[in-house]
């Protein structure tokens, strides 16, 4: 009978410790570049390639190569779309002075007007694991002109799920904005929508400064759900911008591309740079 007792005893002590085991896993790198030494943008118009140009090469610094392929994406590339020729707008790879006073290559975008939905996107797509959490982290650095103009607005990230359309959509986009009030002073805005005119949420920040021509670090984190459980978080140099909690996707649709850097909006001419990008499976401690 004591055996029987200590056995049970036991039995119990293990069950205890196994509750408390850790269980999370630790987040994963998955691509990493500031466009450094073996970078490049090819600037061949492939045939069928819808005026798409590869980032291509490894960076010598980093080890990690372009195009970007993680979750199982294929063929990602800059997307012009309405460039009157890379004339509207235009994108190459730059020397200049970086975030931390050093010279450092950054990825320059342009766009001198607008021709419609003038935009030059660099979109990871065709994603095969669109139901995943990601964290995605790079220092930008926009023009101080356009931030001026009153009532306008600028873009430099979204996702789209699949099934988003302009018009009768079953899909959702997650969107990141700089809009400028009355006086032309900027401000942020975070959202989420079936189409551009009908948010499903939505965010103002009046109250983080938005940089003018100075270096910034921006943070995007979600988590992919339909539910309350989602999450959609929006960082710049550390301070929320916006952060949701609940539905990422509308009716369970995946994540079908990513624009990781975008410049499109009606503020013209603009200009940024971008730099030293981080994509993870989780957001890092």
């Amino acid at each position: 009978m004591k055996y029987s007792i200590l056995t049970f005893a036991i039995g119990i002590v293990l069950i205890h410790i196994s509750c408390y085991k850790k269980t999370d896993k630790e987040p994963k790198l998955l691509f990493k570049s500031g466009f450094e030494t073996g970078v490049y943008i090819d600037n061949t118009a492939y045939p069928n390639s819808e005026e798409y140009r590869f980032i291509k090469g490894t960076d010598q610094e980093t080890g990690f190569t372009w195009p970007i392929d993680i979750l199982g994406a294929n063929e990602s590339a800059l997307h012009y779309i309405d460039d009157d020729n890379h004339q509207a707008v235009n994108a190459e790879i730059q020397r200049v002075i970086g975030h931390d006073g050093t010279y450092t290559n950054a990825l320059y975008n342009v766009e001198n007007y607008d021709l419609g939905v003038t935009q030059c996107p660099y979109e990871i797509l065709d994603i095969q694991d669109g139901k995943t959490d990601l964290y995605i982290k790079y220092w930008i650095k926009l023009d101080s002109a356009s931030l001026f103009q009153p009532n306008m607005w600028r873009t430099f990230f979204e996702y789209k799920t699949k099934d988003y359309r302009e018009t009768q959509s079953d899909g959702f986009r997650l969107i990141s904005f700089i809009y400028t009030d009355n006086d032309g002073v900027p401000y942020w805005h975070w959202q989420g929508d079936k189409d551009p005119e009908h948010p499903v949420w939505e965010i103002d920040n009046r109250t983080v400064p938005v940089p003018i021509n100075k270096w910034f670090l921006t943070e995007f984190y979600w988590h992919w759900s339909d539910g309350n459980d989602g999450r959609a978080l929006w960082k710049v140099n550390g301070q929320v911008i916006g952060d949701h909690h609940g539905p990422t996707t509308r009716n369970s649709r995946p994540i079908d591309f990513i624009m990781l850097t975008q410049i499109y909006g009606d503020a013209n001419p603009k200009h940024q740079w971008i730099d030293d990008i981080e994509i993870w499976d989780g957001m890092p401690n």
